[in-house]
């Protein structure tokens, strides 16, 4: 049901029904911005909150058209999304953004590499291989073990290998089938002291905002905490890695939010991924920055002016909920507010399984231990995994 807007109010459309579609509806309501979903069934994150709801597959070309009626812009809750059709839509006079082309660097591993390549970014050294004989001769080049990725379709380690023999290369290449348009891309294994995300919004006239740049840090291929900003960053190399993002996104013409990774060796930036829409890096950014990654993407996409990014507390944490032993949340929201009034609480509507995101906790504070023991906290209570 499409719901009525005042006069003059644009309506953007987000393919995906996820928590980021969901998210954006909740920084769209103050703008007076109209939000139409495309989700695959109505249970989704988004769909539960969003009262223009279409129902559809992303890589339908009929639902995506269907879906684009009587829109000012598409954006995207994820990358999964055909570039034949982001293609059909644009040239049916959609203002899809960021664009197919930018997104193709989002959606293959491969043609980021090599557009990154082409810009004069630092990466870890790489190479597409399709056998065990250039798999190998890519491993004795520049060290074993080596990280093994399906160029489409991987995410939160998903499509990721860690390839430490020539056997094991050799198992995983005769067993994982590869999905359409996919290709293997074997990279050098990074030494790293801290994993960074720089997140920058850009929009189509080109003005652009920087955010603080984070510390990630992983579990099992899984983002679980982000600081901000990073710890132990000098402020050139924070300056540095802010720069590289901005000239990813002028490069690369992105349009909204775009977050790179990065692997901090210490003497060096290296890109790891790249991401053309909000990122878990930049959940900290609701309650601790001027301008959420997610008021300030609908701007970006709208050509609005960008809001401000800088941080409002010296620092801020922010600690992914996943599934555990717990097999509802509700119940410990009692205790964890009461413990701390100052925690922030999001949930994503998601009903609980094992390591799967469903929501995340922040916590802003003068000092770091302070701010990452209540965040901690309150992540394992929720879960279950600790009882006080």
């Amino acid at each position: 049901m499409t719901s009525p807007l005042a006069t003059g109010y644009p309506r953007v459309g987000i393919v995906g029904g996820g928590q980021l579609a969901r998210m954006m509806h909740q920084a769209s309501i103050g703008l007076g911005i109209g939000v139409r979903v495309l989700a695959v069934d109505p249970a989704e994150s988004a769909a539960q909150v969003v009262r223009d709801l279409a129902i559809g597959r992303h890589d339908d070309a009929d639902a995506l058209l269907a879906f684009s009626e009587g829109l000012d812009v598409v954006t995207f809750d994820h990358e999964h999304v055909p570039p034949q059709h982001l293609e059909a839509l644009a040239a049916r006079g959609v203002a899809v953004r960021p664009g197919p082309e930018a997104l193709a660097c989002a959606q293959d591993k491969a043609i980021m590499r090599q557009r990154l390549r082409e810009v004069g970014v630092p990466c870890p050294a790489w190479a597409i291989v399709a056998t065990v004989e250039e798999g190998r001769a890519f491993g004795d080049s520049v060290g074993w073990p080596f990280i093994l990725k399906t160029s489409r379709g991987g995410y939160d380690g998903k499509g990721v290998w860690v390839i430490a023999s020539e056997n094991e290369l050799e198992r995983v290449l005769s067993s994982v089938a590869l999905g359409p348009h996919a290709v293997w891309l074997a990279e050098e294994r990074v030494p790293f002291v801290q994993e960074l995300a720089a997140q920058v919004a850009r929009s189509p006239h080109g003005q652009v905002v920087a955010y603080p740049v984070v510390r990630t840090v992983q579990t099992d291929g899984i983002c679980t905490e982000v600081i901000a900003p990073a710890p132990d960053l000098a402020p050139e190399r924070a300056v540095e890695a802010q720069r590289m993002a901005i000239e990813i996104a002028h490069a690369l013409d992105v349009t909204g939010m775009l977050a790179v990774e990065m692997f901090d060796t210490g003497n060096a930036i290296l890109v790891n991924e790249l991401a053309m829409r909000p990122h878990n890096s930049g959940h900290w950014t609701i309650d601790g920055a001027r301008t959420s990654q997610f008021e300030n993407h609908l701007r970006a996409v709208l050509d609005l002016p960008l809001g401000a990014p800088h941080a409002l507390a010296p620092w801020t944490v922010m600690v992914n909920v996943l599934g555990g032993p717990a097999d509802e949340i509700y119940s410990a929201f009692r205790h964890c507010m009461a413990r701390d009034p100052g925690l922030r609480i999001h949930m994503y509507g998601k009903d609980v399984r094992p390591g799967r995101k469903i929501g995340h906790v922040t916590v802003t504070s003068t000092d770091l231990d302070d701010a990452l023991r209540r965040a901690r906290h309150a992540a394992a209570y929720l879960t279950g995994t600790i009882e006080e």
